[in-house]
C-alpha cells in the first residue's frame, strides 16, 4: 500500500503538473466501489471547469483545492493505486520497473476483467494554453474517491491521528498516548487514528531504528524506548519524503533495502549489525500484517503484569482509512491537524 512518503510524492507531481491549471474535462468510468458516497458522473460534473489552486496531503489521503464554490475531491490510493502523467511513466508503489509503460491512455483506463481506471484529468493553463493530463489508476479497485465541502474538518481526514510530517506531537504528548495502550507497538503504529500515514514498511522501519520488537506492548515500553520511537517516527518519514520515496536513495542500513527477499535467494549485500556481522531478519504477524524485524537488535522483553500474548486493547487494526478507530486524543490532534493544513500550502518537509 502506498504510505505517507509515496502519497507525498504523488502530491508533489500533481502540484508540478496541475497547479493553476483548469480542469477542462474529466474522463471517468463507472465504479460504485471506488467512488465512495458519490458517482463518477457527479465527481466529473463537480470539478470540471474549476482551476486547481492547491494540493494537500494528510496521512495517506490527499485532496485538491479548487477555485469557486463547490465540493472538493478527496482521494486515497488504497492498496495499489497510483498516478500517471501523460508522457511519463506510472508512479509505482515500492519501485518503478525499468519496463514501466508510459502508454496513454493507461491500460487500466479500459474496463476489462473487472479492472477499471478511475479518472483522467484534462488540464489547461489559461495564460499559456499549455495542456496536461493526469490519470488516477487503481487496478484492484481498493482506492477511494470522495467529495467533501471541507476535507480537513470532515471524515475521513478529520478522524485521523497525527501526521508525522505535518503535526508530530511533542514527546510528552506522544508518550502519554503510547502509555495508555496495551496493544503491540506495531499494531498501534498501524492504527491511522494514532499515526496517520504510517503503514507496514514505515512502521517496521521505525521499530527497527528504535530497536523495539513489533510485539512489544505499549505499556511495557521504557521512557527511553518511547523517546527513540518518537525520534525515529519523525526521522524515517522525513528521510523518505526528502528523496521523494525513491527507495534506491534510502540509506543502505535501512531495513527496507533488505526486507523484500523473504524466502528468496538474493545477490544483495546482507543487512549488517553494528558489529559488522550479518543481521538475522525474521518475520512475525502483528496487527494482521507481516512484520520484518532484526532478531539481534529487536528483542521482546517481559510482558506487563496482567497481559497475555493474545490480549489487545484494540479491535482488528488496519492501516487503511476505511476503518477508523476512536483516538484517545482526537480533539487535540484534530486542532493541530486543521491548523497545519490551513496555514500551509505545502506540507512541511
Amino acid at each position: 500500500m502506498p504510505e505517507l512518503p509515496e502519497v507525498e510524492r504523488a502530491v508533489k507531481h500533481i502540484r508540478r503538473i496541475g497547479l493553476n491549471k483548469v480542469i477542462e474535462r474529466v474522463e471517468t468510468t463507472e465504479d460504485n466501489i471506488v467512488y465512495s458516497e458519490t458517482t463518477h458522473e457527479d465527481f466529473a460534473n463537480e470539478i470540471t471547469g474549476r482551476m486547481i489552486t492547491g494540493v494537500k496531503r494528510y496521512g495517506k489521503s490527499f485532496f485538491l483545492e479548487l477555485e469557486g464554490k463547490g465540493k472538493l475531491p478527496v482521494l486515497h490510493f488504497g492498496m495499489t493505486g497510483m498516478l500517471q502523467v501523460k508522457g511519463e511513466k506510472a508512479m509505482y508503489y515500492k519501485e518503478t520497473p525499468r519496463s514501466a509503460p508510459s502508454d496513454w491512455p493507461p491500460r487500466f483506463m479500459k474496463v476489462h476483467a473487472n479492472q477499471t481506471e478511475s479518472f483522467i484529468l484534462h488540464l489547461r493553463d489559461r495564460s499559456t494554453q499549455e495542456t496536461a493530463e493526469i490519470a488516477f489508476m487503481d487496478a484492484r479497485r481498493l482506492g477511494r474517491i470522495r467529495l467533501r465541502d471541507s476535507p480537513a474538518t470532515e471524515a475521513p481526514i478529520s478522524e485521523l491521528g497525527f501526521d508525522p510530517i505535518l503535526c508530530m506531537p511533542s514527546l510528552e504528548v506522544f508518550e502519554a498516548l503510547v502509555k495508555k495502550r496495551a496493544c503491540p507497538m506495531k499494531a498501534l503504529l498501524l492504527d491511522q487514528s494514532f499515526s496517520a500515514g504510517v503503514g507496514n514498511w514505515v512502521a517496521d522501519e521505525i521499530l527497527y531504528h528504535a530497536r523495539v520488537h513489533p510485539k512489544q506492548r505499549c505499556n511495557t515500553l521504557t521512557t527511553t524506548q518511547i523517546g527513540d520511537l518518537h525520534r525515529c517516527t519523525k526521522f524515517v518519514c522525513e528521510t523518505a519524503v526528502s528523496v521523494d520515496a525513491d527507495d534506491t536513495k534510502f540509506p543502505e542500513d535501512w531495513l527496507f533495502k533488505h526486507r523484500w527477499g523473504k524466502g528468496k535467494k538474493t545477490k544483495a549485500e546482507p543487512l549488517k549489525l553494528p558489529s559488522g556481522q550479518p543481521a538475522t531478519i525474521q518475520w512475525v504477524t502483528v496487527g494482521g500484517r507481516t512484520s520484518a524485524y532484526v532478531a539481534e537488535l529487536q528483542q521482546l522483553s517481559i510482558q506487563a503484569p496482567g497481559t497475555s500474548e493474545s490480549e489487545s486493547d484494540l479491535p482488528a487494526l488496519t492501516d487503511s482509512d476505511s476503518e477508523i478507530l476512536p483516538s484517545l486524543s482526537k480533539k487535540r490532534v484534530s486542532i493541530i491537524m486543521i491548523h497545519s493544513l490551513m496555514q500551509s500550502s505545502k506540507p512541511i518537509s
